[in-house]
């Protein structure tokens, strides 16, 4: 479906619902309260566990609240095991993901590559009863970083010149990359890193500043940190370059229950996927995350008015 599609039925849907707003209607989604289509009338949204996701989570809502749906918010659930199983038992039914992530949690031999073919994949991983809608062009990947010191000391600039670095490598990030295809294992694996020469350190923050801190301070000397994170160029930190492609394309996509994905509220969030950039979530991060320190709901507020989608 293209944009301007996306946009106009997007126009039309908020119309109708300033329309009913103004005949003093609270109705829902369906402008009436009728449930025929399968779907429910209010949207339990959520978010996993670190801010970016909690922004994003929030223009969904915003978006669909404008419409007048009923939202109710469950923010920073977790990691994607815990959220998948609110998803799982109704505690939830949209939430925002990350394409390459997503697919490999489903279906974790996928040779899928390219970001189009990651997607196609990924609508044929998820499971009977939910659906991703359209990709956003946003992307935010997990990324392995040094700092500026550790690339020119050891003249490493991509992933594959770790194999040749004699120190000990000590790579921090979230407890479960370890385990994930992309991690110290991947790493062996992919670009013939010796295992014995790669040590790992839990940090539980998504990327935040603790990791951010462990890797400036030396504490770890490889760190997991989101592309869109403000901290790598605030720090100076190098993002390794990854020619094999070990870490997959990561665009944001909206995953809902099939029962909650009425045609109303699938035409908003692909109206908002249609808009949303890498740029604006590197913004916007960083509207969070420095002095500013705005807060998810207002900075959504601010990105829908700015877009015009709201």
């Amino acid at each position: 479906m293209g944009t301007a599609r996306r946009m106009a039925g997007l126009g039309i849907a908020l119309t109708a619902a300033l329309a009913l707003s103004a005949c003093g209607s609270a109705d829902t989604i369906s402008g009436s309260g009728d449930e025929s289509e399968g779907g429910s009338s209010t949207i339990k949204v959520g978010s996993a566990g670190f801010a970016e996701s909690e922004i994003i989570a929030e223009i969904y809502a915003q978006a669909l609240e404008a419409q007048g749906v009923t939202v109710e918010r469950t923010m920073q659930i977790g990691q994607r095991d815990v959220y998948i199983s609110a998803l799982e038992d109704g505690s939830i039914d949209l939430i925002p993901d990350y394409s390459g992530n997503l697919l490999q949690y489903y279906d974790d031999g996928a040779d899928a590559t390219s970001s189009e073919d990651v997607y196609d994949a990924l609508t044929e991983a998820v499971p009977d009863g939910f659906e991703v809608l359209d990709q956003a062009e946003a992307e935010d990947k997990d990324s392995y970083n040094v700092t500026k010191e550790f690339s020119e000391e050891h003249g490493v600039t991509s992933l594959a010149d770790l194999a040749d670095v004699d120190e000990k490598l000590v790579v921090g990030g979230n407890p479960e990359l370890k385990e994930r295809p992309y991690g110290p294992t991947g790493l062996t694996d992919v670009y013939g890193v010796p295992a014995d020469n790669i040590g790992f350190t839990p940090i539980n923050d998504s990327g935040g500043p603790l990791t951010v801190e462990a890797l400036a301070n030396g504490d770890v000397n490889v760190a997991d940190l989101f592309t869109t994170s403000p901290a790598i160029a605030e720090n100076g930190f190098v993002t390794l370059d990854d020619p094999e492609n070990l870490i997959l394309p990561q665009n944001v996509v909206p995953l809902i229950s099939s029962d909650a994905a009425t045609d109303d509220v699938i035409e908003t969030l692909n109206a908002v996927s249609a808009e949303l950039t890498t740029e604006e979530l590197i913004d916007m991060n960083a509207r969070n995350q420095g002095e500013e320190k705005a807060s998810p709901a207002t900075i959504a507020k601010d990105w829908l008015s700015g877009t015009g989608l709201v």
